[in-house]
């Protein structure tokens, strides 16, 4: 495959792939003809807590800033500001109203990322423990196992809530008050991620398909798909 680096206005024809941030995609997106496949705001929100190891809610930034506890916020997709733990929602930064999650605090004792593709784990990587940057093959990793279990599990009950092409982040919880040791950190778009030490080739086959033409795009991931006007479903 040929790469080239955008500057500006796109140079490469329609068929083309695209790996970058979500603000210059926006912007070339029609031109490329290229369908950008993202996990809707509120799928963390809505798992079972079995899942999730804490409670999360899906609101704005404007309720957000009138929290009294401590809260973990972020933006669900796009990194409008840092995701971060908030003594009060008052030192929130300023900006305009969007759509946060809201979660409970919890500690993780490793991180990990995984590539999905069609609902199968196709490569990961540890990423972080208890907050710094660790990264690590999933394969042969001491938790692999137990990753792909619960890797499994996830996306055989809540699978079809996601994108054909995704990355979903997991994490061991230090202490689990759920009783659960594993659950899901967030889903993300393939095409707006770092592989840190997962198989480069196999994170690749789920890049492409999460940001490539739309005349390939597959009928259920039409709602995953920001622009879709002229989009040819493939089936």
């Amino acid at each position: 495959m040929e790469v080239e680096v955008l500057g500006g206005a796109p140079t490469v024809g329609r068929g083309a792939h695209y790996y970058g941030g979500p603000g210059f995609a926006a912007r070339v997106a029609d031109d490329l003809g290229i369908a950008l496949l993202e996990p809707s705001d509120d799928w963390l929100a809505t798992l079972p807590y079995a899942y999730t190891g804490r409670h999360i809610a899906m609101s704005t930034l404007s309720e957000a800033r009138r929290l009294s506890r401590p809260a973990f916020v972020k933006p669900p997709r796009e990194k409008s500001f840092p995701a971060a733990v908030h003594p009060t929602g008052a030192g929130l930064p300023p900006g305009p109203d969007g759509p946060v999650l809201i979660s409970e605090v919890v500690t993780w004792a490793a991180e990990f990322r995984l590539y999905v593709l069609d609902g199968e784990v196709r490569t990961g990587s540890q990423y972080s423990t208890f907050g710094r940057l660790d990264a690590e093959p999933l394969e042969g990793h001491r938790h692999e196992a137990a990753v792909r279990e619960f890797a499994a599990g996830l996306l055989a009950a809540c699978g079809d809530g996601l994108p054909g092409a995704v990355v979903v982040d997991v994490g061991r919880l230090a202490a689990p008050d759920s009783g659960a040791e594993w659950a899901v950190v967030e889903a993300n778009m393939a095409w707006f991620s770092n592989c840190y030490a997962a198989d480069p080739d196999r994170a690749l086959d789920v890049v492409l398909r999460s940001a490539g033409p739309r005349t390939a795009l597959a009928g259920r991931d039409r709602r995953f798909c920001r622009h879709i006007e002229d989009a040819a479903p493939a089936g």
